[in-house]
């Protein structure tokens, strides 16, 4: 969609959205930040959703599976190309990877050690997961993170952006300390985002402790893993979105239907908010 029309789109009268917010779902003026050279661009966005869907089946495809199982596909690709591509996802695969990788390798960095190993998870804000994901839209991409209680699987707060920073990711959490009140962990995994002291400092000042997964252990935070898959097959592949503004609306309808409409098996077919509210 060319800029012209990008900025069309852009609802002065939107009461949910900032024009600032609007124009940043839209990247108006920000276009540079995800370019792609023209003759393979939409190739690329071919193959990352292509990518993402297998690896909501195989989330312990790492690089070289997935450049074998698009080969099979009959995608003439390269480890090199599919690696940029996980980066972008913010994908990695789970089990032990070599200790080659270090997302957050950098000045001031900390890893804290993960939490909730055998702990019993008994009443709603004990503990926190917070984990974010890629989402295709029509010529490119955007990120979602999300903040979900683990004892009730409801989400307490989200948001969508088109980049993937430590400001982001605290905004969003300050978001949902201040809607729901603090939990006792929040549990993260070691990317660059969290670990940066933009996020960790914030937790000077909180009773709240930070919990960090083993590295490539996605698993530890399965909860919001089953969300992204729930999110994606139920709501984001089913109705593919042309521009950002298009993808929040989606987003925001799904997060409300997952919180008060889904019934979950796993919480004897009660929803979320519900059972989030009455142990509260």
């Amino acid at each position: 969609m060319a800029k012209e029309e990008r900025l069309q789109k852009v609802d002065k009268d939107n009461k949910d959205l900032s024009i600032k917010r609007q124009c940043e779902l839209l990247e108006v003026n920000r276009s540079s930040f995800y370019y792609v050279p023209q003759e393979d661009s939409s190739y690329n966005h071919e193959l990352m959703k292509l990518i993402d869907k297998q690896y909501m089946e195989t989330p312990f495809y790492g690089v070289p599976r997935m450049t074998a199982y698009l080969r099979e596909e009959g995608h003439k690709v390269n480890p090199k190309r599919i690696r940029r591509l996980y980066r972008l996802m913010d994908l990695h695969a789970i089990g032990p990877r070599p200790n080659t990788s270090r997302p957050h390798k950098g000045k001031g960095h900390t890893v804290f050690p993960y939490l909730l190993r055998n702990l019993e998870i008994v009443r709603p804000n004990q503990a926190w997961g917070v984990d974010i994901t890629y989402l295709p839209v029509a010529g490119g991409w955007m990120y979602l993170v999300a903040i979900i209680d683990l004892y009730s699987r409801f989400i307490v707060g989200w948001s969508l952006s088109n980049t993937m920073t430590a400001d982001w990711c605290k905004e969003c959490l300050m978001t949902a300390i201040d809607a729901y009140g603090e939990p006792e962990i929040v549990n993260t995994d070691q990317g660059s985002q969290f670990t940066c002291p933009i996020f960790t400092n914030l937790f000077n000042d909180l009773e709240t402790k930070l919990s960090m997964d083993g590295k490539g252990r996605c698993i530890d935070n399965i909860f919001i893993e089953r969300f992204w898959r729930s999110l994606k097959y139920e709501k984001i592949y089913l109705e593919p979105s042309e521009n950002g503004i298009e993808l929040y609306g989606k987003v925001k309808w799904y997060m409300n239907f997952y919180n008060t409409r889904r019934l979950h098996q796993s919480l004897g077919y009660d929803k979320p908010e519900r059972v989030y509210t009455k142990a509260a």
